[in-house]
């Protein structure tokens, strides 16, 4: 069988965590990468042993024998690469956020519409065995949810003296930490409760409105010791709290943070139902807590052996072979090439496979405008 040709765009963090998932899939190859600057594209492809390399991401597009982009940029370059690969009608899949505001999710989400390609968007916590299998117990043992609590936390941003790129608004849009982190928590939750948030009360806070940038910008969960620095001013948010409801009068509440020492990148939703509350955390991604009422409470770790089948066909390993952020990663890129694969044989249906949509994108791109809106005006906010 003839293997599918993928092409990388963006030489950073995201690009080199797809490229060595996607090497775990035999299906497909990479044969192209490209990056702001052809010196640049010509490093990584020596290094990766990618056998094209090009200086801007319109010729990589262009190239006959890419059919699959991975569009692993700067957020501020996410959408202009997006609508040309969904234009050019090669399959793609984008890093998260889809775009920079949703008036500009909502043209891609129109255009993929009309794509003959398949398109996703880079939402990989979803694709953990113990996220599916939260999604079947709730299904299975639950009727009716009361409350769904949690956050996503991380320590990188802590100090005036860390700086990145995403603390650029220009770059990164006018959300940083809702954008960045909170979008994926919101995503894992609505998946497993099969339900979207419909409205929000957002309160947020910018923790450092000055940064000292350092001249040689340090890469993503990165510091720099550099002593030769210049006052950049913040107004992005490092940390804040959002009440939210679901379209089923659901209630909840999630933190993000940037800036809480010792959590490194920890993703966790507690879910109380009538009958159980289940509760994840990402840094410990191989057990899944259910708590009982008038019965013992359970552990259920990540087995095959004693999964449901749906989390089961996640699970790579036995019990006891740990697996975690690359192997959801990798499941997320098997249901995507999956689809393509699919497509390519001539079907246009693939409405079971779990991987996050362009429509999904647009819509969480709605709530980030939505909890941008609700914390400047301090009221509820509903999503269109």
């Amino acid at each position: 069988m003839r293997k599918i040709n993928v092409g990388i765009i963006g030489t950073g963090f995201s690009a080199v965590s797809h490229i060595e998932a996607l090497r775990r899939l035999p299906q497909v190859q990479i044969v192209a990468i490209a990056s702001s600057s052809q010196e640049k594209a010509v490093e990584k492809a020596k290094q990766f042993g990618i056998p094209k390399a090009y200086g801007s991401y319109d010729a990589l597009i262009h190239d006959p024998e890419v059919e699959v982009i991975h569009n692993c940029t700067r957020n501020y370059l996410h959408f202009p690469i997006n609508k040309a690969v969904l234009e050019a009608g090669k399959h793609l899949l984008s890093e998260k956020p889809l775009a920079i505001n949703s008036e500009q999710s909502y043209e891609l989400n129109e255009l993929a519409k009309k794509s003959p390609g398949i398109s996703a968007v880079c939402f990989n916590y979803r694709h953990y065995p113990l996220v599916a299998e939260a999604k079947e117990i709730l299904a299975r043992e639950c009727n009716k949810v009361h409350l769904v609590y949690g956050g996503y936390v991380q320590d990188w941003l802590l100090y005036d003296t860390d700086y990145n790129w995403r603390l650029d608004p220009l770059q990164n849009g006018a959300s940083r930490v809702i954008a960045d982190i909170g979008s994926h928590w919101c995503d894992t939750v609505q998946y497993v409760l099969g339900k979207k948030i419909t409205e929000v009360f957002a309160d947020l806070k910018t923790v450092h409105s000055i940064r000292r940038k350092p001249k040689n910008q340090a890469s993503t969960f990165t510091s720099s010791n550099e002593k030769e620095r210049e006052n950049v001013y913040i107004d992005t948010e490092d940390c804040g709290s959002v009440l939210i409801h679901f379209e089923d009068g659901t209630h909840g509440v999630f933190t993000v943070s940037q800036v809480s020492a010792g959590r490194k990148n920890r993703l966790y939703f507690e879910i109380a139902a009538d009958t159980a509350t289940i509760a994840w955390d990402q840094e410990d991604p191989n057990r899944l807590w259910v708590g009982k009422r008038d019965e013992p409470n359970r552990e259920i770790v990540r087995d095959p052996s004693i999964l449901s089948p749906q989390a089961a066909a996640l699970s790579h390993y036995p019990g006891g072979h740990q697996e975690g952020w690359p192997d959801g990663l990798k499941n997320l890129f098997l249901e995507f090439y999956a689809a393509v694969s699919e497509r390519k044989a001539g079907k246009t249906e693939t409405g079971h496979f779990s991987f996050a949509t362009i429509e999904d994108g647009h819509q969480l791109m709605k709530l980030v405008d939505a909890i941008l809106e609700s914390h400047r005006l301090r009221k509820w906010v509903s999503i269109s």
